[in-house]
């Protein structure tokens, strides 16, 4: 068993450098140490790092009192120093017994210190700051994670979606309707005209009980607008429950004293709601009941306008009220043409809508906000062939006839006879498109060119025309006319009953005779009468019959000419002065006249001059297709032909002459068909007739609808050609004729 090892350790405090082993002294006191205590070199050794030793051979540096020993330098472990002198050191402890291991090795042992060095405080010793800086770092990053996942939605995946629904909230879009174009006379005159209005609107998310406070908005502003606006409550209300719908429109076109007053009432209101105890009560709204809160305001603190605007727009109007009505026609309550030259040219006029866009809070224009603006391109102006002046006349004399002659409607006609151009075209009775609401649905057309009727006796021009035209006839050529001619099984006669009349051709035309008209044509197909009618027929189409004028009016007619060989029976014959199978409109029955005043040519008819675009581009409007119908020749004798019917005693025309000027016309008294169109049911009274007839410039037709007082053309539209012929030869400034009227015989002697 190996000795323990024995510190060395005088009083004196020397001890051997040798580090040789010594045998312990015979009951030498031994240093005591506790079990599990370290010694005092030990302790020391604990406390603080080693100090550096002396050199070889040199006297080690005293130490101060509180120095701790310095360990040996030997490789192997040597006992400490004892304590400083002067202290007295602890008792030895009592050897252990031999045999049994000590506590501790003998190395370990160290000389305790005589006194405990304060030990500094404990610092404080982060757990693995690396890991917690891991979990933070990975707890952010699932955070960011949401965040940049959420972002990624709202930025790429839904951006248009919610985009659109924030516009559909904030901004407010409104329609800007195109400033419609104006409908002018020869003369640049308006006829119809757009005027400053404005439509009222409404936001209907602007109603609802919770923009308002209140549960009834809708019912108090339609209770207030009704009367202002003239629309029923219950369609302002019906409208205002619409609470999807962002824009309404409640009455349009309204003046601008209607808007002012919709203005102020609503300032009025909104000044009201403003007060205090106003904004106290909506504070209130949806807090709970024990906080005082409300589920409604006062009646006197809703502003139930809050959500009404106006939005500026244009109206309609016609400053002439109705003159020439019933051609230029009127729009609908939406400012679209429904009717008339309104509607033929509704896109021309009409111009292209704009809109714009705002940002409004509250029914207000939030200025910085944005918006977008895509401006309306205005409507284009229609400049007409109408002479104002002219159109006046011929209204007036045909409402006059329409009234004094009981008869159903009548209408009239003025036509250049050079260019085509409709000078006038007055129908009766007529309306006026500034308040539609006092006229009738009928009166609302244009009848000149929407109706289509038998011509009567006015149509017997085209049959001699085709007669002399051919050579088969001269103006002199003699006709017998009997009292009757059996044609087909049926008896013909003329409009009076009369003995055997000697007359000739231009006897017939002045004498308006029927008969005479019928063994004319038969001329035509040298006893063939199909053939008769297929020369007639081609001349009646050449004159315009049964072929739409070119106007492209709306609901005009083209008009009805059977063809020969569908003609049966009395057709076939009754054809050659106007009735039966024939019809045509009062425009179609005015080109033939104009056509022979014209030497033989016909112009298509046109009733507008030319287009003002929104540029300010004039675009004249092309002639008139010419068309030769007849020689000139035949037309000049045509015209001395229809000069008799005039001027001779026994023409049927003498209430058409005008002192000072030569007048060529024909009248027309027809049998009128039925409106159910079986049979005949009153007559078709007309005059047509060109002037001056040795330079003619302007043709006139007068036609009356179910005349009751008198029937005959030359009766009740004589009077009324020779009115307005002589009004419109005065107003164009036309010189009167300088020669005499040819007066071609009429009868003949056997």
């Amino acid at each position: 068993m190996t000795t323990p090892r024995q510190p060395s350790g005088s009083g004196s405090g020397s001890g051997s450098g040798s580090g040789r082993r010594q045998p312990p002294r015979a009951g030498a006191a031994r240093p005591a140490a506790g079990r599990g205590q370290p010694a005092k070199g030990q302790s020391a050794a604990r406390g603080q790092a080693a100090k550096p030793q002396a050199p070889k051979g040199q006297p080690a540096k005293p130490q101060p009192a509180k120095a701790q020993p310095v360990r040996s330098q030997s490789a192997k472990a040597q006992p400490a120093k004892s304590a400083a002198v002067g202290r007295t050191p602890r008792a030895p402890q009592q050897r252990r017994p031999e045999g049994r291991p000590p506590a501790r090795s003998q190395a370990a042992v160290r000389p305790r210190p005589k006194s405990r060095l304060p030990q500094r405080p404990r610092p404080l010793t982060l757990a693995e700051p690396k890991r917690r800086l891991r979990v933070i770092t990975v707890a952010l990053s699932l955070v960011f994670s949401v965040f940049a996942g959420r972002l990624v939605q709202l930025q790429l995946v839904d951006a248009d979606a919610l985009a659109a629904d924030a516009n559909t909230n904030r901004y407010q879009n409104i329609p800007i309707t195109a400033e419609r174009g104006s409908i002018m006379s020869s003369d640049g005159v308006a006829l119809a005209a757009t005027v400053d209005a404005y439509d009222i609107t409404a936001d209907p998310a602007m109603f609802t009980p919770a923009a308002t406070g209140i549960p009834d908005a809708p019912e108090q502003a339609a209770a207030l607008l009704s009367p202002i606006i003239g629309v029923a409550k219950d369609r302002i209300a019906a409208d205002l429950h619409t609470p999807k719908t962002r824009y309404k429109r409640l009455a349009s076109q309204q003046t601008p004293a209607a808007k002012n007053q919709i203005s102020d009432l609503k300032s009025s209101l909104e000044k009201q709601a403003g007060s205090r105890a106003c904004q106290a009560q909506k504070k209130l709204l949806g807090k709970p009941a024990d906080q005082g809160g409300r589920t409604r305001v006062d009646n006197e603190c809703a502003n139930p306008l809050a959500g009404v605007f106006n939005r500026e727009t244009q109206k309609r109007i016609y400053p002439a009220d109705g003159l020439a009505a019933n051609l230029v026609g009127f729009v609908n309550g939406e400012g679209e043409g429904a009717g008339g030259l309104e509607l033929q040219y509704q896109k021309q006029l009409a111009g292209k809508d704009g809109h714009s866009s705002y940002a409004q809070a509250g029914g207000r224009l939030v200025p910085t906000a944005g918006g977008s603006m895509d401006p309306a391109v205005p409507g284009s102006d229609v400049k007409l062939t109408i002479n104002r002046d002219v159109q006046w006349a011929a209204q007036r004399a045909i409402t006059d006839q329409v009234a004094n002659s009981g008869a159903e409607k009548g209408y009239v006609v003025v036509q250049d006879v050079k260019t085509g151009q409709v000078i006038a075209m007055a129908s009766a009775p007529g309306f006026n498109p500034n308040d539609l609401s006092l006229s009738k649905q009928s009166q609302m057309g244009n009848p000149a060119l929407v109706d289509a009727y038998e011509p009567g006796s006015t149509a017997k021009l085209m049959s001699l025309a085709a007669v002399l035209d051919s050579g088969k006839a001269n103006w002199d050529t003699r006709v017998t006319v009997p009292n009757r001619l059996v044609r087909a099984g049926q008896q013909f006669k003329d409009d009076v009953e009369h003995g055997d009349w000697y007359l000739t051709l231009a006897g017939v035309l002045a004498k308006s005779s029927n008969i005479g008209t019928i063994e004319a044509v038969e001329t035509l197909g040298d006893g063939d009468q199909l053939k008769a009618n297929q020369i007639l027929d081609g001349y009646m189409r050449k004159f315009g019959v049964a072929r739409p004028t070119g106007l492209n009016f709306p609901g005009e007619t083209p008009g009805m000419l059977k063809k020969p060989e569908d003609l049966v029976a009395s057709e076939k014959y009754n054809i050659s002065f106007g009735q039966g199978p024939l019809q045509m409109n009062a425009l179609q029955a005015t080109s033939v006249y104009s056509t022979i005043a014209n030497g033989g040519v016909r112009v298509a008819p046109s009733i507008v001059q030319g287009i003002t675009g929104p540029d300010g581009k004039y675009t004249a409007t092309p002639p008139g297709e010419q068309t030769r119908v007849v020689s000139e020749e035949t037309a000049k004798t045509l015209t001395s032909m229809l000069e008799s019917v005039v001027d001779d005693e026994q023409g049927t025309g003498g209430k058409a002459a005008i002192p000072g000027y030569r007048v060529a016309g024909k009248t027309g008294t027809a049998n009128r068909g039925a409106a159910d169109g079986k049979g005949y049911d009153g007559y078709t009274a007309s005059f047509i007739g060109f002037a001056p007839a040795d330079a003619p410039r302007y043709t006139v037709s007068c036609t009356l609808q179910g005349p009751v007082n008198g029937h005959f053309g030359g009766q009740l539209c004589g009077p009324v050609f020779k009115q307005v012929m002589e009004f419109t030869l005065k107003t164009m400034q036309v010189p009167p004729s300088g020669s005499q009227a040819p007066n071609l015989p009429v009868e003949w002697k056997p």
